[in-house]
């Protein structure tokens, strides 16, 4: 997608982008976007979208691998997440349902930012809020204080994030709400389905915040909407 396209993109919030993608696709669906609550570093921070760069972590026990190893693994996901953009990174928590230690806290924000990533999300831990590189944002499943024996298992990998299948390249749209994965069918007619979805609520909501606003407004209110094509 185009630069001016993803900047569409990220004008709207999530919630509007799965509605968009329901009507470019003619039906309702009930996968492809996150299906539990996420916990947002800044919910103030506006949508960040993003082609995923995906990983795997776990946090419980040490690693297996000699400590050189683990290191030159991390060194070698810093390279793979720093090549192109725009990106989100997605890392899968193996701990998950019960994570232990935060991947994203201070130090990894700064480098993935500088790195020029968009955002992040985990089914993981986040800390260090209120130290965080501004700009950046952390969807995760919780807060908690330490890093444990954080430690990659693998990157460039399918990875599941609450309910949400995503695979490296993904187009992903994400904030507060959670995330959804854009298929490169949906993608090219994403902006006309995002007006669609706005031109629909515009008379119903212009009704339900008049002062004289009635049940027989919002039948006539909805039969404008039905009529918009």
């Amino acid at each position: 997608m185009t630069e001016d396209a993803l900047a569409a993109l990220r004008a709207v919030d999530t919630p509007t982008i799965c509605n968009a993608v329901e009507a470019v696709e003619g039906a309702r669906r009930g996968t492809g976007f996150t299906r539990r609550p996420v916990v947002a570093a800044d919910p103030a921070l506006p949508p960040m979208v993003g082609y995923a760069r995906t990983a795997r972590i776990r946090a419980a026990e040490p690693p297996e691998l000699a400590p050189g190893r683990v290191r030159e693994m991390r060194l070698e996901y810093y390279e793979y997440v720093a090549g192109g953009g725009p990106t989100v990174v997605v890392i899968e928590d193996a701990d998950w349902p019960h994570p232990v230690g935060a991947f994203w806290g201070e130090v990894n924000v700064a480098i993935h930012k500088g790195f020029g990533v968009a955002g992040a999300i985990t089914n993981g831990l986040v800390r260090d809020l209120g130290m965080l590189d501004p700009g950046f944002q952390v969807l995760a499943s919780a807060v908690g204080p330490s890093h444990a024996f954080v430690h990659l298992i693998e990157f460039d990998c399918p990875v599941n994030v609450f309910g949400l299948d995503v695979r490296p390249g993904d187009l992903v749209h994400a904030d507060r709400h959670g995330a959804v994965v854009v298929d490169s069918a949906t993608a090219p007619r994403l902006s006309e389905g995002i007006d669609l979805v706005l031109r629909k609520e515009k008379p119903i909501l212009d009704a339900a915040r008049e002062p004289d606003f009635s049940v027989e407004k919002l039948r006539q209110a909805w039969g404008v909407a039905e009529d918009v094509h």
